[in-house]
């Protein structure tokens, strides 16, 4: 404990930056998400299969390899466009925005089922109700779909996010000095590494179970005034 005490800045800012990753993450990937459930919804036929590719590839590809290509291949495409255009010189890629753009795009997809999901569950009666006495298509969606969707969606949204959280992790593979990569070299410099890790595990368990806390209030608030079947 006392080396805990000892490393507790390390250890702070470690977490500062872990839960600043996993909430701008969680923006992007909302914002991905929407983006692919309407393709999926879309009318047109290449949007549906855009859409309907973007989940396809995310599943099929491990995390930790998208990340490697995201940081690494997009450092490199970059550099390349660069020496080849002449418009910039050599660019180092910042491990934060690689770790905020990589998971946003890859729980984006996993957002965009869930969105699609909860858009699906709306009675498609009350969508054209609210056509049929005049309601613009961005009114249908602030007081019809986006409600109900948020209502629907926030079970599995939940899930989402804790998983987020837990894949932050991931990002220390490529330099972040994050909670974990934190830990890990106080650890080793220590040779406490164990004690360190359980901290790390302890600082995990309180973050998802704040934020379970939290979405489970936000549930009960849209929840409000609904009949349970």
């Amino acid at each position: 404990m006392e080396t805990i005490i000892q490393y507790r800045q390390v250890l702070i800012d470690g977490t500062i930056v872990t839960v600043s990753l996993a909430v701008l993450s969680l923006c992007l990937s909302i914002v991905f998400g929407l983006l692919g459930a309407f393709a999926q919804l879309s009318e047109a036929v290449a949007l549906r299969r855009l859409g309907g590719f973007y989940t396809m590839f995310v599943r099929g590809v491990p995390e930790l390899v998208l990340m490697m290509l995201i940081f690494f291949g997009g450092q490199l495409l970059i550099n390349d466009i660069g020496h080849i255009t002449g418009l910039w010189g050599y660019v180092d890629v910042n491990q934060f925005f690689a770790g905020v753009l990589t998971l946003g795009f890859i729980f984006g997809a996993y957002m965009a089922e869930t969105f699609r999901g909860a858009i699906l569950a709306i009675p498609v009666g009350q969508i054209e109700a609210a056509k049929s006495v005049g309601m613009s298509a961005r009114q249908v969606f602030t007081l019809v779909t986006w409600p109900q969707m948020v209502r629907y969606a926030l079970p599995s949204f939940t899930n989402n996010w804790l998983v987020l959280v837990k894949a932050t992790a991931l990002v220390s593979v490529i330099g972040l000095h994050d909670l974990v990569w934190n830990a890990f070299s106080a650890g080793r410099s220590n040779h406490k590494l164990f004690t360190f890790m359980i901290t790390v595990l302890a600082i995990y368990l309180v973050i998802t179970a704040l934020s379970d806390l939290a979405l489970r209030w936000v549930e009960r608030k849209y929840n409000a005034g609904t009949r349970k079947a």
